[in-house]
């Protein structure tokens, strides 16, 4: 896979785990809808424990690009809705675990709440899986 990230020197210098740019080459795209901290069956994991959460969400999405052939390092960008952006500022710790560089940009806005009243987190990503790992989905 081809991702190459880029902090040009014309802007602030990223102070976490993400990169400004990253360029994508060939492979399949996908485009995750938001992922929050729920189970298989779909009971929310970690009510008031946003770490719990932010770590849950993410093993979500690891989860869903592996039955594809991806894997975290694949994702190249990311969108952050957190109910309270203080309390998710404080996860960086937990990020650094799911990613390395060339990190994916991010994007990251509080929100007044999410679909469920315990969540307080969601993550959207985009990902692209190099054609030789790439396998079709299969699962409804």
């Amino acid at each position: 896979m081809s991702i190459k990230s880029y902090n040009p020197s014309s802007t602030w210098k990223p102070f976490g785990a993400f990169s400004m740019v990253v360029a994508q080459g060939s492979g399949q795209v996908l485009h995750l809808k938001g992922q929050v901290s729920l189970n298989r069956d779909g009971e929310v994991i970690g009510e008031g424990d946003i770490e719990l959460q932010v770590k849950t969400t993410l093993e979500n999405i690891q989860s869903i690009l592996e039955s594809f052939g991806g894997c975290m390092g694949d994702i190249y960008s990311l969108t952050h809705h957190a109910t309270d952006i203080d309390a998710f500022m404080s996860t960086g710790h937990i990020r650094k675990k799911f990613f390395n560089e060339p990190f994916p940009i991010t994007t990251t806005v509080e929100v007044s709440r999410l679909y469920h009243p315990a969540l307080m987190i969601e993550i959207t990503a985009s990902a692209e899986i190099p054609l030789d790992r790439y396998i079709e989905g299969n699962e409804n």
